[in-house]
């Protein structure tokens, strides 16, 4: 009788939960960050297959990891062979691709994006695999701002077609290397001319741009470790093995407003 009654709570409490991911429109595969990291949109896995457990994780202060704000940050982690697959439609193993990244919803016109990212000081480079850290991309579609790291800093990398327009440094590879750095994006997701995007790095514009952003879909933001054509790494470095990566990331937000993504933020 007891076992009975359990198992009737049981499939009570399932199909409430279900009835309020219905609801407020949300997905059981969707991450919520906790408050004290992020805030204003919720995240996949990029690819669902072949995610790795270690691929990200939410961290500690006590624990000794590195925090921007509060007591909580995100840790990213990508070893060589970390390709995965989304439902079959496309393979990073088969495209010489490697990533581990959380993807937000979708969106068109105004936002603001924020988010801190700190590389821990035993962090290496896997320059000239192209190495992206956080990025904004359309759905079924070209990228079209991404965050590039390489040997010589952190760029910006404003996208067309599938075709870098402008590359603009916001870092030194010095300045990223055992320090937190906040990245602040306003953008307006448009086709039109009156698109832009303007980024500002601890407080400073570092870049700014007005013109079409899209080619008409939906943006999205995205971030953790991508890496492309991982095969090259050989024909430079054929005696180093390839480095494993770990990016920290925190006060990942995004709002209407630059009050709502930066309050958190102690100067």
């Amino acid at each position: 009788m007891q076992e009975t009654m359990l198992k009737i709570l049981k499939n009570i409490r399932n199909s409430f939960l279900i009835s309020v991911l219905i609801i407020f429109n949300v997905s059981a595969k969707d991450i919520r960050l906790p408050k004290d990291v992020g805030s204003g949109n919720t995240y996949t896995k990029s690819l669902q297959k072949g995610f790795k457990k270690y691929g990200y994780e939410i961290v500690n202060k006590k624990d000794g990891h590195p925090v921007r704000a509060g007591e909580k940050a995100i840790r990213f982690e990508l070893r060589n062979g970390d390709c995965g697959e989304d439902s079959g439609k496309w393979s990073d193993c088969k495209n010489d691709r490697q990533r581990h990244e959380l993807s937000g919803k979708r969106f068109r016109g105004k936002a603001w994006y924020a988010y801190s990212i700190y590389l821990p000081k035993d962090f290496k480079t896997v320059y000239p695999v192209k190495s992206a850290m956080a990025q904004f991309h359309q759905k079924g579609s070209w990228p079209t701002l991404m965050f590039q790291f390489t040997d010589m800093g952190y760029y910006a990398d404003r996208q067309l077609g599938y075709q870098t327009q402008e590359m603009k440094k916001l870092l030194d590879v010095k300045e990223m290397i055992g320090k937190w750095n906040d990245i602040l994006i306003h953008i307006n997701s448009t086709s039109k001319e009156t698109g832009f995007y303007k980024i500002w790095v601890n407080g400073k514009l570092k870049y700014e741009y007005n013109g079409a952003i899209t080619g008409g879909k939906e943006n999205y933001f995205k971030f953790g470790i991508y890496q492309t054509k991982v095969s090259v790494w050989p024909m430079y470095h054929s005696q180093t093995p390839y480095p494993t990566q770990v990016v920290y990331y925190d006060e990942v937000r995004a709002g209407k407003t630059k009050e709502s993504v930066t309050k958190f933020l102690k100067k």
